[in-house]
């Protein structure tokens, strides 16, 4: 193992106060959805940069500029730009990760405060971030330490990229990444993501594929104002009827996409691809122990496996201007809005998607023979990426993965979206991977997410034998 003793040692030893330092992060309520808090995602960012800066990291603050949200115009959070080695005989690995976390409060059902780190008896550390992305960030911030503390260089050169808007869009960072693609980015060998989960709770992972998105809204007008059921009732159309029966012929209640062509797109795995999930440590009682409840579409799990990596989904997620109030409300809505996305898959694009989508919708719309009008809006999107997992990137994962928890990782392909490893894998040309620190069970965008200690420190020791195994390679 090329990872120095010492380093491991050291991590073990600084458990308590790497604690300490996720819990100070935790505390800052980094949501970047909610306009409320975005000056406590600027103060995230500060907080973070000084961290970096304080482990002999070389750093600078990026304006991204404006966007609007909910009618108002904000600033983007700075993403943060490090540097530390400038060796050429290395290898310099670019590090990214974020800072802003999903929104969160104890009257959603958390059994703690949300933004106070929580250590239970069991060693889960429960708060917002802690897994998603907060721990993993700082995990290597920890690697660093012990290398700062004791002058002890580097394996390689590390580029950094931090950013405050991941769960809301990553606005502005596609253009940051293009523009400093020959800056900040130059020379760059390779990627590593930290910011997914292993596929259970007993198995580490790799990741090398990740679903594209394209997420829609349908709105739905008529009347133009709000009408009482019992006077208007069966004398108009009504917008919510016309909405309920489009987002009805989306999907099927076994998954299967209802849109002519999009499911069309993807091939069928071959037996050499079927045996890749064959392989993986998973079952039906994992789905199911995940969810809480035996809801799984298959009993095979093969079949499932590749549903989540390596096949298109359709979910409904919402209706805006419908009543959702205690009680009863004979209300007729004036207009209502339906969300729904389709999580990509390759040869899928955007571009090849959505005109599919919307000639459909347009084309059931009118076989209701309504009167109402119907707008389609496409709110936000992303392509697929898939990595080659036999590049030497990955094999120093293997080899560190395999040093630090003794057992080989899995190879999965993971069924959301991080649109920003397509954007460095075309843009720089360089392998991209994503290297988990948490667990299957962490939820990350639920309540009560939570980070294992265990998964804390030897992700920790993780990311720092990664980047000596880096530093071994000779040939790329």
């Amino acid at each position: 193992m090329p990872a120095p003793a010492a380093l491991l040692s050291y991590i073990d030893a600084q458990t308590d106060a790497f604690i300490t330092r996720l819990a100070e992060a935790v505390a800052i309520p980094s949501i970047s959805g909610d306009p409320a808090y975005r000056d406590r995602v600027h103060d995230m960012s500060n907080w973070l940069n000084a961290q970096l800066q304080a482990v002999g990291v070389t750093t600078k603050q990026v304006d991204l500029g404006t966007h609007v949200m909910d009618g108002q115009t904000l600033h983007l959070p700075p993403a943060i730009l490090g540097r530390i080695g400038e060796d050429k005989s290395k290898k310099t690995v670019l590090i990214y990760g974020h800072f802003d976390v999903q929104p969160a409060s104890k009257s959603d059902g958390w059994d703690t405060e949300p933004f106070v780190l929580t250590k239970e008896a069991d060693g889960r550390l429960v708060g917002r971030g802690s897994s998603d992305d907060k721990g993993p960030v700082l995990g290597w911030v920890n690697v660093l330490q012990w290398h700062h503390e004791t002058q002890t260089p580097l394996p390689v050169n590390i580029v950094f990229c931090f950013e405050g808007m991941e769960e809301n869009g990553s606005e502005g960072l596609d253009d940051l990444v293009v523009k400093e693609k020959d800056g900040w980015f130059k020379d760059v060998d390779c990627v590593c993501i930290s910011d997914n989960y292993w596929l259970n709770t007993r198995t580490p992972a790799l990741t090398y594929g990740l679903r594209g998105l394209v997420y829609f809204k349908i709105n739905v007008s008529g009347p133009t104002r709000d009408l009482h059921s019992g006077v208007f009732g069966r004398m108009v159309h009504e917008p919510m009827t016309d909405l309920i029966s489009l987002m009805s012929r989306l999907v099927d209640s076994a998954g299967n996409i209802l849109v002519p062509g999009v499911d069309d797109m993807v091939s069928v795995a071959d037996n050499e691809e079927r045996a890749i999930y064959e392989k993986l440590d998973y079952s039906i009682e994992d789905v199911e122990s995940s969810v809480g409840a035996k809801i799984a579409l298959s009993a095979d799990k093969t079949q499932v496996l590749m549903g989540r990596m390596r096949s298109p989904s359709l979910s409904l997620h919402g209706i805006e201007g419908a009543f959702s109030g205690p009680g009863a409300k004979t209300v007729i809505p004036a207009k209502v809005a339906g969300k729904f996305s389709i999580r990509l898959v390759p040869p899928q694009t955007p571009d090849s998607v959505t005109p599919l989508v919307e000639a459909y919708l347009k084309s059931e719309f009118a076989k209701l023979g309504s009167k109402n009008s119907l707008h389609v809006e496409l709110l936000h999107d992303g392509k697929p990426w898939v990595a080659d997992y036999k590049h030497w990137n990955y094999n120093a994962a293997i080899k560190a993965t395999e040093a630090i928890y003794s057992q080989k990782p899995d190879l999965t392909r993971e069924g959301g979206s991080i649109p920003v490893t397509l954007t460095f894998a075309e843009t720089l040309g360089v392998n991209v991977l994503l290297l988990p620190m948490g667990r299957g069970d962490d939820g990350a965008h639920s309540t009560n997410e939570k980070l294992d200690t265990s998964n804390f420190i030897k992700g920790t020791k993780l990311l720092g034998t990664y980047l000596y195994e880096v530093g071994e390679v000779k040939d790329s």
